[in-house]
């Protein structure tokens, strides 16, 4: 496989992975997003539209990096969100919240009182001592790295 080929479906698959687990442990693990997660999912979105147009539109190699520059910024956003949660330094925002209004014609006031407080700064799910944001760092920035230098190298052969 080529390297610009394989940067591409690097810049597909791993963010693809990334949302589907995000929105695993949302929708089956009952972890709701903060809104620094939100942040991170949104560089995933671009990573992933980018990419897949990089499939079939001409601009192959500018569509790629697009997308490795959308990875890279759901890395960094991760990593902030990961020195927030960690106490290192405190974000921009500290909570959100999601609300759902039930159908037949639920109390609004009931369903926002009722919604879950979703702090930026407390980690809700940890493994080896590191949360979703840290992983996030780790798998975003280090398939970003892939990509632009497959680029690189894709581009002297």
């Amino acid at each position: 496989m080529r390297n610009d080929t394989l940067a591409r479906v690097i810049a597909l698959i791993v963010p693809l992975a990334l949302v589907a687990g995000a929105y695993g442990f949302q929708y089956i693990g009952g972890l709701y997003p903060c809104e620094m997660c939100w942040w991170q999912r949104y560089g995933h979105f671009a990573g992933i539209a980018f990419a897949a147009l990089a499939f079939v539109l001409p601009a192959k190699r500018l569509l790629t990096a697009l997308a490795g520059l959308g990875i890279a910024s759901s890395a960094l956003i991760g990593a902030f969100h990961a020195g927030v949660e960690y106490g290192w330094w405190k974000g921009f925002t500290e909570c959100t919240s999601a609300i759902t209004f039930g159908s037949g014609g639920s109390d609004p006031l009931a369903a926002i009182m009722a919604a879950p407080l979703i702090r930026c700064d407390v980690v809700q799910w940890k493994m080896f001592g590191i949360s979703m944001a840290g992983y996030n760092f780790l798998v975003s920035g280090a398939a970003a790295l892939a990509v632009f230098v497959l680029l690189a190298k894709g581009k002297k052969a």
